[in-house]
């Protein structure tokens, strides 16, 4: 058994997971997004490393790795409403919280990394009854999915990615730029900054006079350009390293 580590924009690792499957891995841990950790058993370590360069290599113990990866994934309670269980747990719901399911490793958006948190924690307290939601890069679709919990009327998701329409199992293959302007309440992008300043102007047009942007999936150091991009102000809230700006 052994091990690759593998850095990729974090644009483009949902495509990195897809492939990575394909090519026979045995499970996949997401370190951050943008880097991976996928496991493999048997030949094919000089195949691998020469699609992957640059990939750290690691000869893994043997163990079962891919039970090892699910234990590291533990049900967990994300702000006042949710509650987020791996697919595969039967753990009770605790009263007066949503179950959201998840399948780790096959695209971003588990609740595990600390950007996921910051959206669930800022839709629940800025998501009122009877809204229109777009998720812009949906992955997972965790946010969606929490989007129509809190009783959003309509929720419309896109990803760029073909395989995380499908695991999301709602909305279109494409992105922010073929939406209507002015037909959103509240605006939710857990993407990577350079994706979110790219955006930004469509971001922004999108949303109804009075509606709220959430936007997450970079660092502390990147408040600055992205508040920047999204025309100044905005709340700041941040968890570890990573930041999420909320404005309107």
């Amino acid at each position: 058994m052994f091990s690759l580590e593998i850095e990729c924009d974090p644009d483009e690792r949902d495509l990195l997971i897809a492939e990575l499957w394909e090519q026979g891995s045995e499970g996949i841990v997401e370190l951050s997004p943008g880097r991976v950790r996928a496991f493999f058993d048997g030949p094919g370590r000089d195949g691998l490393l020469g699609l992957y360069p640059g990939a750290k290599l690691r000869i893994e113990e043997p163990r079962d790795w891919v039970q090892a990866a699910r234990d590291l994934l533990q049900p967990m309670e994300v702000g006042g409403r949710f509650f987020l269980a791996p697919e595969w747990r039967d753990d009770p719901t605790p009263p007066g919280r949503f179950r959201i399911s998840i399948n780790p490793g096959m695209a971003f958006g588990t609740g595990v990394h600390e950007t996921t948190r910051l959206c669930l924690e800022a839709l629940e307290e800025s998501l009122q009854p009877g809204m229109a939601v777009l998720d812009v890069g949906t992955g997972s679709g965790i946010l969606a999915k929490a989007a129509g919990l809190l009783g959003a009327a309509r929720v419309y998701a896109c990803d760029i990615d073909p395989v995380a329409i499908q695991i999301a199992g709602q909305g279109f293959v494409g992105s922010v730029d073929a939406v209507a302007s002015g037909s959103a309440d509240l605006v939710t992008a857990n993407i990577s900054p350079e994706a979110i300043i790219h955006l930004a102007p469509d971001l922004l047009r999108v949303l109804r006079p009075g509606g709220v942007l959430l936007a997450s999936g970079f660092e502390v150091q990147d408040v600055d350009r992205v508040k920047a991009a999204l025309a100044g102000g905005g709340e700041v809230r941040e968890k570890g390293a990573w930041a999420l700006v909320r404005r309107g």
